[in-house]
Order: C-alpha cells, then structure tokens, then sequence
C-alpha cells in the first residue's frame, strides 16, 4: 500500500479545495474534478476504471475500510489520511464512511455522439435527483448516453452522483454550452417531449437508431428554439385531471417508447 500523507488542519490548501469542489460546479469546471464520496462511489469508479486524483480518508475508515482503501490506493495519484473531525468538515453528507476520491471531469474531446446512437436530451434540468434517476432510467433500458445543457444542474455534482447511484460514471455524459445549436449539429433525429395535444403521441413513433428523446425543465419545459427545431413534437398522452409529468417520471416514459 502506498504510503498516506497526513493532514491536520483545516487551513491546508486540499482541505479547502475539496469543499469549494463539493458545493460549487464553477470550482469543478475551473480545477476539471469532482468528488466521489463513500465506499460505493468510490467502488464503482475503481470498477470502471476510474483513476483517482487523490484519494482521501479518515483514520476510522483507514482501519474500518482497510482492504478496500488499500484497492483504492494504488489507482491513487496521492493518498491523505486526516482526523475523523476534520473529515466531517469536508463531508456532503450527514453521517460520512470516511473515504473521498478526487476524480478528473471527462473531457468531451475525448469522446463522441455516436450519430448511431440513442440518446436521453435533457434541457436545463434543475434538480439534481431528477437528473440522478434519468441518468439510472437511460442505463437500465440502454440509452447510448446522457446530453444535457450547461446551464442545468452539474451532472458531477453530489447530489447527482448520489441520486445516480453511479450511473453517471459508467453512461457517456455530453455537456452542451449551446444546447439547441450544437443537439442539431449532431445529425440526430430529436423528438421534444411537451406538454401539447396537438403534438404527435409518442407511443406512435417509430424510434430508429440515430435519435434522441428531449425533456425539458421541470417548471418551463423544453425552449421554443429546442422545441421548433427538433425533429418532432411529441407528447405523452394522459388521462384524468393530470396536466404534466415530473421530468425524471416523463423521460422514464420516453425512453422506454424508444429503446422498446
């Protein structure tokens, strides 16, 4: 096992950076990392192969975790132990396992919209635990990946991560800064989801390979531009006094009617 530095004061620089990255998505983009905290995340990204930056431990786990934190270790650019009160001070969640990776934000160039694909489009979405269960919808039922606009919740951030349940590790994620512009350059055939009878019911079409559904923000649904220059159209049909969906209960629907 590698030897683990130790580190005793709040003051210390990777203290600090590891709590701006834990509340703040423009300390993740600007330092390109994100925070994986406890055991399971931690297990899924050394699964997949995910290498950790620094990996981050408190003295209890150090002794509690100790076959997994030695696993860890060697996929582990630098490893720290610190005292279980000044881990709490940089924990997310309430009752902390002790154990933080510190993981490099995927680059886009590294990878690709396959135009062969099938996708989930998510337009601003805000609240990350909606994101969190498209993201776990789009890896049960085989979506080719996750597009969603920069202007929505960070799918890096804890709570996403977390309402995942990992998902977002293993499912390519495509961030777009000019959503409906550049979901256009993709050359895939989009369907909006609104909120519209005069819309296509979704149930009627024919999904082929190359296509992907769009859900819009949870308040405001999906943008006029986004909206207009999408392929199609499409709504859920619904009966009863219903009027909408929850975001993560439509783009559930949607994904179904175009993987089935």
């Amino acid at each position: 096992m590698p030897d683990f530095k130790e580190i005793r004061s709040r003051d210390n620089s990777l203290i600090k950076l590891v709590s701006r990255l834990q509340s703040s998505s423009s300390a993740r983009a600007e330092n390109g990392l994100f925070v994986l905290e406890g055991l399971r995340l931690c297990s899924d990204a050394f699964l997949n192969g995910i290498r950790f930056d620094k990996l981050i431990v408190s003295f209890t786990a150090a002794d509690k975790y100790n076959s997994e934190i030695s696993e860890f270790s060697a996929i582990a650019d630098e490893c720290i132990k610190v005292p279980d009160n000044l881990f709490e001070k940089i924990s997310d969640t309430k009752s902390p396992q002790g154990i933080i990776a510190l993981c490099r934000i995927p680059e886009s160039a590294a990878r690709s919209i396959s135009p062969a694909g099938r996708y989930v489009a998510l337009e601003n979405i805000s609240d990350p635990s909606n994101l969190g269960a498209v993201a776990r919808t789009a890896e049960a039922l085989g979506a080719d990946g996750l597009i969603v606009s920069s202007d929505g919740c960070d799918p890096y951030s804890p709570k996403v991560l977390r309402s995942s349940m990992g998902t977002v590790l293993r499912l390519p994620v495509f961030v777009l800064d000019n959503f409906s512009v550049q979901l256009k350059k993709t050359g895939l055939k989009t369907y909006a989801c609104v909120v519209d009878s005069s819309a296509e019911s979704i149930s009627e079409q024919k999904f082929s390979d190359g296509c992907a559904v769009i859900i819009g923000n949870e308040a405001n649904g999906l943008t006029a531009k986004t909206a207009g220059e999408a392929f199609k159209r499409v709504t859920i049909p619904m009966k009863g006094k219903a009027e909408s969906l929850n975001a993560a209960a439509a783009a559930a629907i949607a994904v179904w009617e175009m993987m089935k």
